[in-house]
């Protein structure tokens, strides 16, 4: 895809917030951007800018890292624990920087371009380490296709079990990202597998406090949804240009 007419009238540039302005709305966090350290944007050229008249077809932001993960001291061996907290503070800040977001406006999606937008700004970068959390990473893994190595964290003995039970009517996991889908599919279904899901949802949002006694419905679809599939994954990317003994440097 990356090969098509239109890829190759796009080119890679250093942004800036109104950059992220352009697309904000399309993400789907839609929550205030916060402070960043660095914007890079996918810009039309030439005759492609005159006949779309878009400015900006893709935006990625990188910030500070997060002062702890625990998939993060999976993935580097334990390379940021063991010093007292200020110490490791200022080891993450020195050696880490996360991508914040990836946005592509959709007339431009399914081309490869939030890949592209990762792995030829990563370096850029110039840290010697990029990490990412992807709520959707199991459904659009961009980040590993641009190099990055994903970590998942294992799933919850209780989301594992209505994944499941979801399977044995005909539901299965790559459908959990449409809750309008598998919503007609419940209401579908008749006796007794009715039961059996719907005492399987009920068992399930036993765990959720005041949304324990939500009532059928596609509110409650995707409510239940959200959770099954809210299970970020952590990415990393070691720049090959800096060196593992720089982290400790």
């Amino acid at each position: 895809m990356e090969n098509c007419s239109v890829c190759k009238k796009l080119q890679v540039v250093p942004g800036d917030i109104e950059d992220y302005k352009a697309l904000g709305d399309y993400h789907y966090r839609q929550t205030s951007l916060g402070p960043f350290m660095a914007i890079f944007a996918l810009r039309p050229t030439g005759g492609l800018l005159a006949a779309s008249g878009i400015k900006t077809v893709g935006v990625i932001v990188y910030r500070m890292p997060s002062p702890a993960l625990e998939l993060r001291n999976i993935a580097t061996g334990g390379l940021f624990t063991g010093f007292d907290r200020a110490t490791q503070l200022a080891l993450v800040n020195k050696n880490i920087r996360c991508i914040s977001r990836v946005i592509v406006d959709p007339r431009f999606r399914s081309l490869g371009l939030a890949k592209r937008l990762v792995r030829e700004t990563m370096p850029k970068v110039n840290a010697p380490i990029i990490e990412a959390l992807a709520v959707m990473g199991l459904v659009n893994p961009f980040f590993e296709k641009a190099g990055m190595k994903p970590y998942t964290a294992p799933l919850p003995a209780r989301c594992a079990e209505l994944i499941e039970a979801l399977s044995l009517v005909g539901i299965e996991q790559h459908q959990l990202i449409d809750p309008a889908y598998v919503h007609g599919r419940v209401c579908e279904l008749t006796w007794p597998k009715a039961d059996f899901i719907e005492g399987r949802i009920r068992r399930f949002l036993q765990s959720y406090g005041r949304r324990r006694d939500m009532a059928p419905g596609l509110e409650r679809t995707r409510y239940v949804l959200s959770k099954l599939t809210d299970r970020p994954v952590y990415y990393i990317w070691f720049n090959p240009e800096r060196t593992a003994s720089e982290t400790g440097g």
